[in-house]
């Protein structure tokens, strides 16, 4: 039920995640968001520069464990995360699926932008210029939806049971500000949409 389990957070004063102040303002979302959950977090990452870099801006002001994949095996980092109080996790692609962590432990879920694949990677260049050259329009038939696959894996990691409870927190502003944005959001379960911490805060002292 994540209309009673979940809620989103969309932050309003973001820029577009292609500008050189994104990362810093994101770090600073991700600091305010983690003081809310007490950490219990996924940092979910679309690239390892921008994971290392949050990793790096994030951990140096916060109080929680932080733990950065490629420190070690991927099971060892779950470990990890299970057995540490408060821990957070920034992880990229092959933690958006196939990774299940119930209960308190993974109380908040944060994307950083959309996980939209690299353009210039050869196979998804090929599937472009074939969909192009058939009339289709590659962005929108091809780009779109395959990422709107990806956000729904990596917002699916936070409610694991019917007791889970918890916040998604997506930082990239085109969810509101293109019009794709509404194929991204309407992709996803309904869920309550705030953005501002306060209403986080309340959401959560419900469930205690």
């Amino acid at each position: 039920d994540y209309e009673r389990q979940a809620i989103l957070y969309l932050p309003k004063a973001m820029p577009d995640p292609r500008t050189p102040e994104f990362t810093q303002l994101a770090a600073g979302e991700i600091v305010k968001l983690l003081g809310v959950t007490s950490g219990h977090a996924f940092v979910l990452c679309t690239s390892n520069q921008s994971m290392k870099a949050l990793y790096e801006l994030v951990s140096a002001r916060v109080n929680f464990p932080c733990f950065v994949q490629g420190s070690m095996s991927k099971a060892g980092l779950l470990d990890r995360f299970r057995e540490t109080p408060h821990a957070v996790l920034f992880a990229t692609a092959s933690f958006w699926q196939g990774v299940d962590v119930q209960g308190e432990q993974l109380s908040c879920v944060i994307i950083d932008k959309l996980p939209f694949a690299v353009p210039t990677d050869p196979i998804v260049a090929a599937r472009a210029r074939l969909i192009e050259e058939n009339g289709g329009r590659s962005f929108f038939d091809y780009s779109v939806p395959q990422a709107v696959i990806s956000l729904k894996q990596g917002v699916g990691r936070l409610i694991r049971s019917s007791s889970d409870r918890g916040v998604i927190a997506i930082l990239d502003p085109r969810l509101r500000t293109k019009s794709y944005g509404r194929d991204f959001l309407q992709s996803l379960p309904r869920v309550r949409i705030v953005s501002t911490t306060g209403e986080l805060t309340d959401f959560l002292a419900e469930s205690n």
